[in-house]
């Protein structure tokens, strides 16, 4: 059974989603703000976090970052303001998923699931895929350039183990925020793109190995 911490100032959102998870089989805590959402995570171990945004004492985007240097677990996170901005930000420090309030509680049970297949898929892969300096392992969730690690964000180990797992396909941007984003993700190609530069970014002297398809989306080569 997975276990979800869910994150919120308000009683009454903390209440809807503990109703709808524990509906879908999964087990619930709840936290009030995020300075007691990163004691929680110090004590106790969850699979997957659902985080407001705007909240006393420390915010969403901050309990975030403190939770990371704890423990590497899937965030959804929730807040009132839907401006593309918010939401880049957001993925750019490592969150999963973003949904806007009023949200549905059963599509946030969709994300929910989708989110935890994709965190278990990721360590069911077993290959160690090696290019000269370039180390990527699967089972590990790492990524290592002349031996030393890359520290990336979840959302960029996804996309490049999704990129690599496809190599030398060609994959569409819609294709990629569909399956890396997962489910009905309202995002646009400014999402992929943002998210490619910044894995080239941390791929440094091996960002050539994604190809830009012009007007299509991008692709892995091939390694030989």
């Amino acid at each position: 059974m997975a276990k979800i911490l869910a994150v919120d100032d308000e009683a009454k959102i903390r209440t809807i989603i503990k109703e709808y998870a524990e509906f879908e089989g999964y087990e619930v805590a709840e936290a009030a703000d995020g300075m007691e959402a990163v004691e929680m995570v110090k004590n106790d171990d969850f699979d997957i976090i659902i985080m407001d945004i705007m909240m006393p004492r420390l915010d969403g985007y901050s309990a975030c970052k403190e939770i990371q240097k704890i423990k590497k677990i899937p965030v959804i996170m929730l807040s009132a303001r839907g401006e593309e901005y918010d939401k880049l930000f957001g993925f750019e420090i490592g969150i999963d998923d973003y949904m806007v309030k009023p949200f549905s509680p059963k599509e946030l049970m969709a994300r929910v699931r989708a989110v935890l297949n994709r965190a278990k898929a990721s360590h069911t892969t077993e290959d160690i895929i090696k290019y000269q300096g370039l180390e990527i392992n699967f089972t590990a969730r790492e990524v290592k350039i002349d031996g030393e690690k890359v520290s990336m964000t979840p959302k960029e180990y996804d996309l490049l183990f999704y990129l690599v797992r496809n190599m030398n396909i060609a994959l569409s941007r819609e294709k990629l925020l569909e399956e890396v984003w997962g489910f009905d993700f309202y995002g646009d190609d400014r999402t992929i793109d943002t998210h490619i530069k910044m894995l080239r970014n941390s791929l440094g002297p091996y960002r050539n190995l994604i190809v830009t398809l012009r007007g299509m989306g991008y692709k892995f080569e091939k390694i030989q």
